[in-house]
């Protein structure tokens, strides 16, 4: 028996679903997921039912491999028909906060809902937000974001560990970075309905304010190749994915700075990974 689920795209709000952010503020996202699936296999056959996984990136590629994987192995323990995939989340985040990985809600929802996904976090609640992004701006982000692998594999717990103890010691611009991210959500969400590609591009600028205020550590294995390219004018935003501090990047080029930023990622040794929008989120088969 087989369940796949997919990896996800975190373009807004990351790190706010993650507690106790959401008990202390409330958190806020905007994802979506992509054709790229964790495929989780169980034999049915073998008394001891073994698991083995096929993973289309690298594990710790900041695109939420781990949470599919766990969405998966929801799928294949659910012994209720009626398990949706938003009890499959929640299994998911249990299985994954408790194998010891500090993680938030909102990957583990994108790999089982699929689609875009605008998510509030209040507690241990999720409220799913209408959302549904203009045609035109997704033919946008299809054109011009690049998914690209830094080729540097990265423990998210790590990263999360570091900001959440600056946190719980109350320093000021760990809180003020945060606040930051969640103030980016909205515009990202109203940008992408309403096809203002300014508001986009101006919600992720602030996103990478705000994460250098958390823990500038998070770019820093990013910076020598993006910065020239925002520099040159190819690039007109950027963001870590994930917990960053290494792994992918999601790359939004300016209307004629495609093939140089193309060109730039590769000659620095990036993996520019195809991708497209994955409606569908957690399958069971066989």
């Amino acid at each position: 028996m087989k369940a796949s689920a997919p990896l996800r795209v975190d373009l807004a709000g990351g790190w706010t679903d993650v507690a106790p952010f959401p008990s202390d503020f409330g958190g806020e996202v905007v994802n979506f997921a992509i054709n790229k699936r964790v495929v989780a296999t169980r034999d049915v056959k073998s008394t001891d039912y073994p698991l083995e996984f096929d993973f289309p990136v690298p594990r710790g590629s900041g695109l939420g491999t781990s949470s599919a994987m766990y969405v998966a192995i929801s799928a294949l323990s659910s012994t209720k028909e009626a398990s949706g995939p938003r009890i499959m989340a929640e299994e998911a985040h249990k299985m994954e906060y408790q194998s010891g990985n500090l993680c938030g809600r909102q990957d583990q929802w994108a790999s089982a809902l699929g689609g875009f996904n605008h998510l509030l976090f209040l507690g241990d609640s999720v409220e799913e937000m209408p959302f549904e992004p203009a045609k035109s701006a997704k033919n946008w982000l299809k054109k011009h974001l690049i998914i690209s692998f830094s080729g540097i594999s990265r423990n998210s717990g790590e990263m999360q560990r570091s900001v959440w103890e600056s946190y719980s010691r109350g320093e000021g611009k760990t809180l003020e970075g945060l606040h930051r991210i969640r103030g980016a959500v909205k515009p990202m969400a109203i940008g992408l309905q309403q096809d203002r590609r300014d508001m986009v591009v101006t919600s992720l600028g602030e996103i990478c304010k705000g994460v250098d205020l958390i823990n500038p550590e998070i770019h820093d294995p990013f910076r020598s190749v993006v910065y020239p390219l925002i520099e040159n004018g190819s690039v007109a935003a950027w963001k870590a994915l994930g917990a960053g501090g290494g792994g992918c990047s999601a790359i939004l080029c300016s209307p004629f700075g495609l093939d140089t930023a193309n060109e730039a990622l590769r000659n620095a040794g990036w993996e520019i990974i195809d991708w497209d929008f994955e409606d569908e989120g957690v399958m069971l088969g066989t």
